[in-house]
């Protein structure tokens, strides 16, 4: 980022000249974010394996309560 579009006062900040939006220009930071957003996708992908493993043993249970029924009562 040219030198010239950084933000007086905030030396982690510039504004982009093609878009005139003001960026964070701390790589640092930015990769912490990375590493964060890293970390979160891979806690909600857990989460939701858990969530599918225990919907299949439900239903698995479920299944294994019917035969039991279907045994006990001699269908």
């Amino acid at each position: 980022m040219d030198i010239n579009y950084t933000i007086e006062g905030h030396g982690d900040l510039a504004r982009d000249p093609e878009s005139n939006s003001i960026v964070n220009v701390n790589e640092f930071e930015y990769n912490q974010y990375l590493s964060r957003r890293k970390s979160k996708s891979k806690e909600t992908q857990k989460v939701q394996t858990i969530e599918d493993d225990l919907a299949n043993m439900k239903g698995e249970l479920n299944e294994i309560k019917s035969l039991l029924k279907e045994l006990i009562n001699g269908s």
